[in-house]
Formats: C-alpha cells, sequence, structure tokens
C-alpha cells in the first residue's frame, strides 16, 4: 500500500513540474511575442543609473523631427552614414544637420562589410561624413548579416578587414572608433582580439550586457514621437534606443564635447 501511495504522489509531482514548465513556456512565449511586436521593451535601462538617452537611426526611420526627439531628452544619436564601400545613407545629410541644429549630439556610424577592404570603406566613410570635430567619434557596425549569419567569414579573415578600416578611422580622425557588435559576433570576432581599447556600444535586447559596455543598445522595438518610418520600399514603426553608460558630465568628458548649453546659438 504504501509503495502505491509512493508512485502516486510521484506521479502528481511530476505532473505538477511538467505543469509549471508549461506554463513557464507559455509565459515566456507571450513575452517574446509582445517584445517582437513591440508591446513592451525587453529591458529598461535604471534612468538614475544610466540617465543619458540617445537613438540609432537610418533611412529605415524616414523623416525625422530632431526637434521632438530633443523635446523628449534624447540627448545623443548614432547616424547611418555608410555601409561597405560604396553605400551611402541617403538621409545621411539631412539627419546629420538636422541632429545638430536640434542641439543633440550626433556620431556617424558605418555598416561593416565582409566583402570588400578595410581601406575602401574607411575611405567611403570620410568622404561622405567628413569633419567630426564637435561630434562623437566614427562608429563601425560589425554583426552578421545575410548568408554570413550562416557561414560566417573566419575570424582571421574578418579580423585582417576590420584592423584595417579601424586604423583608417583612428589615423585620419585622430581618435579610437567605437566598435557597435552583437553578443554573437563579439564573441566569434572580439573577444580576446585586442580590441580592448575602443569604446564598446552592445546591442543586448534582453539584459545588460555582461561586458565592458560604453553604449548599450537595449531596445530595437522602441517608440518615439517625431518619426514617420516612410520609405519606398516599407514603413518602420520602430526605433533603437539605446543609454551611455555614465552620467553626462561623464559622457562630455569621454568624448571631449561642449556643454549643452554652448552647443546652441
Amino acid at each position: 500500500m504504501k509503495t502505491k501511495r509512493k508512485i502516486a504522489w510521484g506521479r502528481l509531482l511530476i505532473c505538477l513540474l511538467i505543469l509549471g514548465l508549461l506554463t513557464a513556456a507559455a509565459f515566456v512565449g507571450i513575452r517574446l511575442w509582445k517584445i517582437y511586436h513591440g508591446e513592451i521593451i525587453a529591458n529598461i535601462p535604471d534612468p538614475e543609473k544610466y540617465p543619458v538617452e540617445g537613438v540609432d537611426v537610418s533611412r529605415y526611420q524616414g523623416n525625422i523631427d530632431w526637434d521632438a526627439f530633443a523635446g523628449q531628452d534624447v540627448r545623443f544619436a548614432f547616424i547611418k552614414a555608410t555601409e561597405g564601400s560604396n553605400y551611402q545613407d541617403p538621409c545621411f545629410s539631412y539627419n546629420w544637420e538636422a541632429a545638430e541644429a536640434s542641439g543633440i549630439y550626433a556620431g556617424a556610424y558605418h555598416f561593416f562589410s565582409y566583402e570588400s577592404s578595410g581601406s575602401t570603406q574607411a575611405e567611403n566613410f570620410i568622404q561622405t561624413v567628413g569633419s567630426l570635430e564637435g561630434k562623437l567619434p566614427p562608429v563601425v557596425d560589425l554583426e552578421f548579416y545575410g548568408d554570413y549569419s550562416v557561414t560566417p567569414l573566419s575570424k582571421k579573415e574578418t579580423r585582417q578587414i576590420l584592423d584595417e578600416l579601424l586604423d583608417a578611422l583612428e589615423a585620419h580622425y585622430g581618435i579610437k572608433p567605437i566598435i557597435y557588435t552583437t553578443t554573437r559576433a563579439y564573441y566569434s570576432y572580439l573577444f580576446g582580439g585586442g580590441y580592448g581599447e575602443y569604446p564598446l556600444w552592445m546591442r543586448n535586447t534582453y539584459m545588460e550586457p555582461h561586458v565592458s559596455w560604453c553604449f548599450w543598445q537595449y531596445s530595437d522595438k522602441g517608440t518615439l514621437e517625431g518619426y514617420d518610418g516612410m520609405q519606398d520600399d516599407k514603413t518602420e514603426n520602430f526605433i533603437d534606443l539605446n543609454v551611455y553608460h555614465g552620467t553626462m558630465d561623464e559622457f562630455l568628458t569621454e568624448f571631449g564635447l561642449a556643454p549643452e548649453e554652448e552647443t546652441t546659438e
């Protein structure tokens, strides 16, 4: 009789465990669905700990009202300028000038290509962006895309292109570029490669990055007033949200930027 009772209790415990796992899985599934559709932000940084907020934009945000962004406490913006050796974002020039006029601290970023040399990619960026006086350092966006997500380029080949690009940008602008990357790309190409002196802009939409970061892209499903997301081929509803790892004074000091009251006339 005792054996039968033990078996019954054991089965009950197993059923409860399975029910608990299914409930947890359903909760996670619903949360992921809401994150994907922009109903919730996966992880919101503590505003007291990270008060300096920013965005990154490209043509996908369509027409942008930068004064509206500034009115929502956007303090900095990384703006896509170039990709590979030949592509220039069609909205860059307007965004670059309008962001500065609004008083938002701006930086330009380059989308890294596995398909061309670092020197020609640097040339594309430099010719498109020009001077970075009073701006944030240049940014190299290193991530997987297209077929390279399935069949990545080797670490040796990638670092060769990346090092050439970083060195050329540093030689021209006299400052180390910021590296934007994902967790996968970080551990595939940057980790252990001697890139620790470069400011790191880390993407993680689930939790605060565990590596030493300077900027954190915590959401790609953010929403703000001031952009329509309209392009020829689609409409983008969302915008990437970021924070700086420190106070406003630390932000200004680290990048040698003028205080906000001195950026407008």
